[in-house]
């Protein structure tokens, strides 16, 4: 193919391109785009050809362009510039929704040096946006493979459970996971994804309780730049993010009322406007939600909607707490103790039967979650062998009984089996066990945070916010 023939099929040729193509004048009107922008941004040439660009509305062109009055001027074009300009943005399609892109930007300039325009090349990152959330997940997800999609148990009551997920999982209906707190409920979000008919599309989780209202809107919805101080750039919200597939909305019960208002009408309109915008975008989401706490008594006190809570509380699903399936316990053992053996290098083999015995009477106030911690304080306070009652956290070798409260029951709907009105609470010593673990990791580790967190089976986070939680000094700790 010689010059000519370039020049006579070059439109064919950039038409064939993956990545959106642009060429801007300096004075900043759209002069041509090419098939790979029409579909990226939903604008067809004729629409979008005249018009500025800043109809893409991108937040990182905010930074370099300059008006007075009428006047436009993109700091790309000034003397001194680099010619070739490269960032990571989001523009806005026609339809509104976000789309995260790397955009090259290069100046076309003449004989003379004087810019002609801008050829700006427009990749669309959100596959592999959505590739690291997956990643981020399955990393999660490598300390709980085995078991029913991660989710141990051989008892009766937690087979019945996984039949009851993979019923939830053929429907697209709302799905409310009940449970107290560390008897997995997570997991089973997780389970609800991969064995429904989304599990091809994203799977997207937040934790509601951990997030201030203003945060928790903008989290769930996204925000357009300059909806509030600090909001710099168009943020896709989580629900924008999961679209075609499953959001998991943990400690639901926790959300403040004028955002379960939103939610309601995610659930019914499919729609929802960013925080500081008014243009409703339309999502295709499952949602499935958990709590620990007994709903209908926040409805009792207006704590909570109860046209939210019939919405979401279609298909429910009721996790039993550790106490209730105490033959599950040895499989939970035997399972955790190899992994932590891989991560710390101890030859510890099990338990004493003394130390079984205890781990079977015990009541697990913090089910799963504490069994594991349990585990973990022993490595920690072992060094080879089977680990003896002397190793296990105070409050399981030694534990205290007290009857739990009737505003702390998480109560079942009618129909359904109350969890029972007895088991032992956590006293102080457990905190205390959990400061000890985290302080001789750190003495262990010589201050390394994310090695001692790969001791704790913890990730780093959560090493840092117990160091504040505890008020632990690493240096103080590292001097003793």
């Amino acid at each position: 193919m010689n010059e000519k023939e370039i020049n006579r099929y070059w439109k064919k040729i950039i038409n064939t391109m993956n990545d959106g193509l642009m060429l801007v004048g300096v004075d900043g009107a759209i002069l041509m785009v090419n098939k790979a922008f029409e579909r990226l941004t939903g604008y067809t040439a004729d629409e979008i050809i005249g018009r500025s660009c800043t109809i893409l509305d991108c937040d990182a062109c905010e930074r370099v362009i300059k008006k007075e009055g009428d006047q436009w001027h993109c700091r790309l074009f000034e003397p001194g510039q680099k010619d070739i300009k490269r960032c990571r943005c989001v523009i806005t399609k026609k339809d509104g929704t976000l789309l995260p892109a790397l955009k090259n930007a290069s100046v076309l300039r003449d004989d003379q040096g004087r810019p002609l325009g801008s050829v700006e090349n427009i990749a669309d990152l959100s596959e592999l946006d959505r590739l690291d959330q997956e990643v981020d997940q399955l990393s999660r997800q490598l300390d709980e493979s085995g078991g029913f999609h991660g989710i141990l148990g051989k008892s009766a009551v937690m087979q019945k459970t996984f039949e009851v997920i993979e019923k939830a999982a053929k429907s697209d209906a709302p799905v409310i996971i009940y449970g107290e707190s560390g008897t997995g409920k997570e997991l089973v979000a997780r389970a609800i994804h991969r064995l429904g008919r989304r599990k091809e599309g994203p799977y997207v989780q937040l934790n509601c309780a951990a997030l201030n209202e203003a945060l928790l809107e903008s989290e769930l919805f996204g925000h357009v730049k300059g909806a509030f101080t600090g909001a710099y750039r168009h943020r896709q919200g989580r629900f924008e993010a999961a679209n075609e597939g499953d959001i998991f909305l943990d400690e639901i019960g926790d959300v403040p009322v004028s955002i379960q208002m939103k939610l309601l009408r995610v659930l019914e309109a499919k729609q929802f406007e960013r925080v500081g915008d008014h243009q409703p975008v339309s999502v295709d989401v499952r949602i499935i939600t958990a709590t620990n706490k007994n709903l209908e008594e926040l409805i009792a006190q207006k704590r909570f909607r109860e046209d939210f809570f019939f919405r979401i509380n279609v298909f429910p699903i009721f996790l039993p707490p550790l106490r209730n399936r105490t033959e599950d316990i040895p499989l939970l053992v035997n399972t955790f103790i190899p992994r932590l053996h891989s991560i710390t290098g101890k030859q510890i083999t099990g338990l004493t039967s003394a130390a079984m015995e205890r781990f079977m009477r015990y009541r697990w106030p913090g089910n799963i979650r504490e069994l594991k911690s349990a585990l973990e304080f022993a490595f920690v306070i072992a060094e080879d062998g089977l680990i003896d009652l002397d190793q296990l956290p105070p409050n399981i070798a030694q534990p205290v009984w007290r009857p739990i409260q009737p505003d702390q029951q998480l109560r079942e709907p009618v129909g359904h089996q109350n969890y029972p009105q007895m088991h032992a609470l956590p006293s102080n010593s457990s905190e205390n066990t959990e400061k000890s673990a985290l302080i001789e990791a750190l003495r262990q580790t010589n201050g390394n945070q994310t090695q001692a967190a790969r001791i704790l089976s913890i990730n780093r986070v959560t090493v840092w916010n117990r160091m504040k939680k505890y008020n632990i000094d690493l240096k103080k700790v590292l001097s003793v």
